[in-house]
């Protein structure tokens, strides 16, 4: 699951490749903000993210896109 967070006042956004699901996620987010914390969130390769909540701007939620190699018709 591919989760894109926009944070204010950065100029890009964070793309983190999780194996959590959609409602896991939007749970996590919804508490963090409802609660004023942080949102921690692990990445495939272990690794964590942490944002604080009152500076989430938007948190895109979907499936990751494999690239396709070639041309298609």
């Amino acid at each position: 699951m591919e989760v894109k967070i926009g944070v204010q006042n950065a100029a890009r956004e964070l793309v983190v490749e999780t194996d959590e699901s959609t409602d896991a996620i939007e749970k996590l987010v919804t508490d963090a903000i409802s609660g004023a914390a942080c949102s921690p969130l692990s990445d495939t390769k272990g690794r964590r993210t942490v944002v604080p909540a009152e500076k989430i701007a938007y948190v895109e939620i979907g499936r990751s896109v494999v690239g396709q190699v070639g041309f298609r018709s």
